[in-house]
């Protein structure tokens, strides 16, 4: 699924994933490593997600995006299939300097979606198709 990352991140969304649905909670060894293979995103993202500020949207075709209301509040739509948020970190910090695997949004996504606490909701096949050309869409 997400075969971009590096096999160790793989396998800590993997852990988390298991402990979190035995537990619902996220150990201290775990958080530790997030700290340590995402930096200072980690709690960040950690923050988002206790927030429910990930909202999968999914259309009768089976496309989804992802939508991150930042800290700011500002709303982030993020593309987990291709490994892409279009926020400044991102662009600056993944792309450009190279200095991290994800920015505090598409860490929330994928942390949300090994918690099982991502937010669902269902739009049109035109709503996704909005959202994946860059504009903004009214649901």
């Amino acid at each position: 699924m997400r075969s971009f990352l590096p096999a160790v991140a793989e396998q800590l969304f993997k852990d988390i994933q298991k402990i979190y649905e035995e537990k619902s909670q996220i150990p201290d060894d775990l958080l530790i490593a997030l700290k340590f293979v995402f930096g200072s995103c980690a709690v960040q993202a950690l923050d988002l997600v206790d927030k429910h500020s990930v909202t999968c949207l999914s259309s009768p075709s089976g496309r989804k995006v992802y939508q991150v209301t930042g800290g700011s509040g500002r709303l982030y739509t993020c593309f987990a299939s291709c490994h892409y948020c279009p926020c400044p970190a991102f662009a600056y910090a993944v792309l450009r300097r190279n200095d991290g695997l994800l920015c505090k949004h598409l860490l929330g996504v994928y942390l949300s979606q090994a918690m099982g606490l991502t937010q669902q909701e269902s739009v049109s096949d035109k709503h996704i198709t909005t959202l994946m050309a860059g504009g903004a869409a009214a649901s």
